[in-house]
């Protein structure tokens, strides 16, 4: 089935590089070997189950850590999570705090000492306070809606939380009002004005985030400091309060929101907005000259620069975030490292106010860089795995890394040590036991020549000599990374487990290898990136002779979703059979059903009307004459980026052409997979109908 054209041109042209195996610097991981081919291996039930580590927040005083644990339950078909906490000056197994007996989320350390958080207790999500051990917890703010974000002022004397709030309304008791008769209105139609009627996983009911400031002694009521203005913050449906903060007098609050208006659903335009606390409702935009994304304001310790990232190019959702230094006095902005090709995640100034530290996407990792606010210069500070979330210590670091043989656990580093960082907590000891499938990056000239890189995954317990049926997963995004890093939903070592080779490519339009690579996937969905998939299924065949590349299966979500398809009409016959999550089937009909317009009118050069051709050149429903593989499909109804019609019309066209096809329907879920009890029978689908083609019956 492979292409052998294809396959001597790869050998006689290829450079690979062989890496050190993916998780050779990171503690948390013990990849298979010799030792380990006794062990049970690793599989989608262990994984389903497993333990989720997250958000850890460090006292001022640098001695606590709290982070918040998710536990499964399969059989009830539902998660709970809880805060513990870990004295970093003696470190031992965490705690769990008292406080999670009334429910307990989103702690944060409040300047004073103490440990604030959201509760439920009270009958509605509401910001609560308690001592530096957990205990005696206090009520701080008694609202009428539920608090969904919240942030402290710099002195913890004021807390500024968002609400979802009907905007024309004038008090918060008008929008209670007008939710009940909602929910006690038998008519159900509901009628817009304006686009933006659904968005990811839910239908406009009218409301917006808006920011809201109380004393956290109470004594006063709510200041609506963000009246008047026509947009959410955060954003919806992932923002946070890192896209809000207080001025450093905390007089005033500074926030990242677009304005809604007509044109929300194709604009990437967020501004950073300040408003005086004195003076509701009057904004002064900060970044008005910029018509693309601003977000993530940082004060300087010192309190005289804000420090922010932005995108240059206006309907660009992965553009690169730069970073920005603002004068407060003065106004006048500048950009540091300009020449550094990464782009920047969530910052974090150092205590002397010299360095910024962040996270980026680098060549299949995500590490915590420093950035010097002088001269710009970047230094790495952590190796191999992925880093989700990082505080700083007196002394240096803790920060959250998984990799792709272990879910999150925590780390300490020093701030520029090159000791290895030492592990401080082990959430999934079970795994331990576990045998995991070998992991090596490799690379190799794709398009244009240009260098792309790649995973290879050996199965778990590995034997050598033996050939081995091969799992081809392909990322969506399509400016994403399936790099050195674990995930819930596609694991790859779950594949590994079940006794699969697993090949990963980071095509062209991938993150983390410099911004021209990210650009080049728009307007060429169909040819750049899948020339990279051919070339590196080749590459990875003639370099690891394990593969059976007489017997694998192709599988993808979102853009990897679409990619099966394109495979399926340009590339038929090269895999005995497909997985489609969730993928595009007909780009034209993507262009005017999705929520997000910014993202189609990007990716494929304007509106549908505009330019025709940019939505049909890499279209898949041409090319549905040219299939013949057998294809499973998988759609979430509550997905509103990619509707559930590209799915059907998917399986239609599969059941219409008489070729072996199955579709698995999730009326309850969206663009991802999330109920325990979904998760498990996604995975009982999907390795069924690998196990079908590529492991059939003797």
């Amino acid at each position: 089935m492979r292409h052998r054209s294809l396959l001597s041109c790869a050998v006689a042209a290829i450079a690979l590089a062989t890496a050190v195996p993916a998780l050779a610097e990171a503690p948390a991981a013990s990849p298979a070997t010799a030792s380990s081919q006794a062990r049970e291996a690793f599989d989608y039930n262990d994984m389903i189950s497993a333990n989720r580590l997250g958000d850890p927040q460090v006292s001022p005083d640098g001695r606590w850590v709290v982070y918040s644990l998710t536990t499964t339950d399969v059989a009830a078909n539902r998660r709970a999570g809880a805060l513990f906490v870990i004295d970093l000056q003696n470190p031992g197994e965490g705690r769990r705090l008292a406080i999670n007996e009334g429910g307990a989320n989103t702690a944060r350390w409040g300047s004073d000492g103490k440990l604030y958080f959201l509760s439920g207790r009270s009958g509605s999500s509401q910001v609560w306070r308690a001592e530096a051990d957990g205990t005696a917890p206090v009520q701080v703010t008694n609202l009428p809606l539920d608090v969904n974000a919240y942030r402290l002022s710099p002195d913890a004397a004021q807390v500024a939380v968002s609400l979802a709030v009907f905007p024309e309304c004038e008090t918060l008791a008008c929008t209670v009002d007008r939710n009940k008769a909602v929910a006690d209105d038998p008519s159900t139609g509901q009628t817009y004005d304006r686009m933006f009627v659904r968005h990811w996983d839910t239908w406009n009911d009218g409301t917006q985030n808006h920011l809201f400031v109380v004393p956290t002694a109470g004594g006063r009521d709510p200041v609506w400091v963000t009246r008047g203005f026509d947009g959410d913050t955060p954003s919806k449906p992932f923002g946070d309060e890192s896209e809000f903060t207080f001025t450093p007098d905390g007089q005033g609050i500074v926030f990242s929101a677009r304005e809604a208006g007509k044109s929300e659903p194709w604009s990437t335009n967020f501004d950073l907005y300040q408003v005086a606390i004195a003076e509701p409702g009057r904004l002064t935009n900060l970044t008005d000259a910029n018509d693309a994304w601003d977000t993530g304001p940082v004060y300087s310790p010192d309190g005289k620069t804000l420090a922010y990232r932005a995108m240059a190019r206006p309907g660009f959702e992965a553009d690169k975030y730069s970073i920005f230094l603002r004068d407060v006095a003065t106004g006048q902005t500048r950009q540091i490292a300009a020449d550094w090709d990464r782009s920047a995640d969530t910052l974090q100034w150092s205590k002397d106010g010299r360095t910024l530290y962040t996270t980026a996407g680098d060549v299949g990792q995500t590490r915590i860089f420093s950035i010097d606010v002088r001269n710009g210069s970047v230094v790495p500070i952590t190796g191999p795995g992925h880093v989700s979330a990082f505080q700083q210590t007196p002394s240096g670091f803790v920060f959250a890394q998984d990799t792709l043989t272990r879910p999150s656990e925590l780390f300490v580093k020093t701030f520029r040590g090159r000791e290895m960082p030492a592990r401080i907590t082990n959430v999934n000891p079970q795994l331990d036991a576990k045998a995991f499938g070998e992991a090596e990056q490799f690379n190799f000239p794709g398009w244009n020549g240009e260098t792309v890189h790649g995973y290879v995954i050996k199965p778990a317990n590995y034997v050598e000599g033996r050939k081995y049926p091969v799992a081809f997963l392909i990322h969506g995004g399509p400016q994403g990374s399936f790099g050195n890093g674990w995930s819930y939903r596609w694991n790859p070592e779950t594949y590994a487990g079940a006794g699969y080779a697993v090949v990963m490519i980071d095509f062209h339009g991938s993150t983390g290898y410099g911004q021209a690579f990210t650009d080049s996937i728009s307007q060429h969905w169909g040819d750049r990136p899948f020339e990279d998939l051919q070339k590196g299924w080749a590459a990875a065949q003639a370099k690891y002779g394990f593969l059976d590349g007489d017997n694998a299966c192709a599988l993808g979500a979102s853009y990897g979703g679409y990619m099966i398809n394109w495979i399926a009409g340009n590339w038929p016959g090269e895999f005995k059979c497909l997985v489609n999550h969730d993928g595009v089937f007909d780009i034209r009909g993507m262009g005017y059903g999705t929520e997000e317009l910014w993202f189609t009118e990007w990716e494929y050069g304007g509106t549908p009307y505009e330019n025709p051709q940019g939505y049909e050149q890499f279209n898949p429903v041409h090319h549905v004459a040219n299939w013949r593989d057998p294809m499973l499909v998988v759609q979430g109804d509550l997905d509103y980026r990619i509707p559930t019609a590209q799915g059907l019309s998917t399986f239609t066209a599969l059941q219409r052409r008489g070729i072996d096809s199955r579709l698995l329907f999730f009326p309850n879920e969206n663009h991802w997979v999330l109920k325990p009890a979904n998760s498990l029978q996604w995975h009982n689908e999907v390795f069924g109908w690998l196990d079908k083609y590529l492991k059939p019956a003797n």
